[in-house]
C-alpha cells in the first residue's frame, strides 16, 4: 500500500473528500517553493502535487507556464525537485506526493535511475501527462514495479471505448480534467463533471479526483461533492505570482481544503 492508498483509505473512514494542491517545484524559487510545500498538510491539503519545471508544457496554460519558466530560470531541475522532495520528507512522512510533469526530463536522466532516485526522495506516484497508455511500458509499468502509483487522466473526449484502455494499469488516483483545454482556461460545473464521475466510477474501484477549473472554495466544494476529491493548482500558483507572502498563500489554499472538505 503507497501513501496515496493509504491516505484514500484513512479519508474514507472519516467520510471526507480529498483535497490536493498542486505547486510548480521552485516557483518563485526554491527556497520559499520549499517553505510552501513544507505548509501545505497544515493548511488542510491530503496530497501533494508536486509540478515538474518543464520548457514545453503543452497541457498547462499560461499561469502554469510561467511557473515553470520562473523555477528553470532560477535553476530548478530533476534533481532539484527531487532534493526538494526529500527535504520535505524529513519533516513529513505521511503526505503522499504526486510528480506531475512531462517525459522529456524522466527519459534524459534515464527511466531505471530515476525510479530509484524518485523513490529514494519520497515520491509516491507520476502524473506524465504526454505519455498515453499505448506506452505503457516506457514508464507507467516500471513505475508500478518499483511501488510508484501511476495515476492517468481522463478527459470530457475520453469515450467508452477508450475508458477502459486509460483506466488499465492505473493506480493511486484517476484524475478527471473537468474541461477540454488547457489548465487555467475555463471554470469547471458540477452539473457536467458529477455524470462523468459517474461513468468513471462504474469502470474502476479507483477514487476519481477532479482537476482544472477549480479556483474558489465555493467551487472546491461543489465539485468535491460529486467526486472523491478536488484539484487546485493555477489559482495556488496565481498567488504566488502574484508575490504572495507565504502565509497569504497558505491561508488561500486553506480556505479551498476546508471547501473541499465540507462536501
Amino acid at each position: 500500500m503507497t501513501r496515496i492508498d493509504a491516505k484514500f483509505a484513512e479519508l474514507n473512514a472519516a467520510g471526507k473528500k480529498a483535497f490536493v494542491s498542486y505547486v510548480m517545484a521552485g516557483d518563485p524559487d526554491y527556497e520559499t517553493s520549499l517553505e510552501i510545500v513544507k505548509g501545505l498538510p497544515a493548511a488542510g491539503v491530503d496530497i501533494i502535487e508536486l509540478g515538474l519545471p518543464f520548457t514545453d508544457p503543452m497541457a498547462d496554460g499560461p499561469t502554469i507556464q510561467l511557473a515553470g519558466q520562473r523555477a528553470l530560470d532560477g535553476g530548478m531541475t530533476l534533481e532539484r525537485t527531487l532534493d526538494l522532495a526529500t527535504e520535505f520528507r524529513r519533516v513529513d512522512d505521511t503526505t503522499p506526493i504526486v510528480l506531475m510533469g512531462y517525459y522529456n526530463p524522466i527519459y534524459s536522466r534515464g527511466v531505471d535511475k530515476f525510479l530509484i532516485d524518485a523513490k529514494l526522495a519520497g515520491i509516491d506516484g507520476l502524473i506524465v501527462v504526454d505519455l498515453p497508455p499505448e506506452e505503457d511500458d516506457e514508464l507507467c509499468i516500471p513505475a508500478q514495479k518499483a511501488g510508484l502509483n501511476f495515476v492517468r487522466l481522463a478527459t470530457p473526449t475520453t469515450d467508452d471505448k477508450r475508458l477502459p484502455k486509460v483506466l488499465q494499469n492505473t493506480s493511486g488516483f484517476v484524475y478527471y480534467v473537468s474541461i477540454t483545454g488547457i489548465t487555467g482556461s475555463a471554470e469547471a460545473e458540477a452539473t457536467n463533471v458529477g455524470p462523468e464521475v459517474a461513468r468513471i466510477k462504474s469502470n474502476t474501484d479507483l477514487p476519481v479526483i477532479v482537476g482544472f477549473g477549480i479556483n474558489t472554495p465555493e467551487k472546491a466544494e461543489n465539485i468535491a461533492s460529486v467526486a472523491d476529491g478536488a484539484v487546485v493548482g493555477s489559482a495556488i500558483v496565481s498567488q504566488i505570482a502574484e508575490g504572495q507572502s507565504v502565509d497569504d498563500v497558505l491561508a488561500f489554499v486553506k480556505s479551498l481544503a476546508d471547501g473541499a472538505h465540507r462536501a
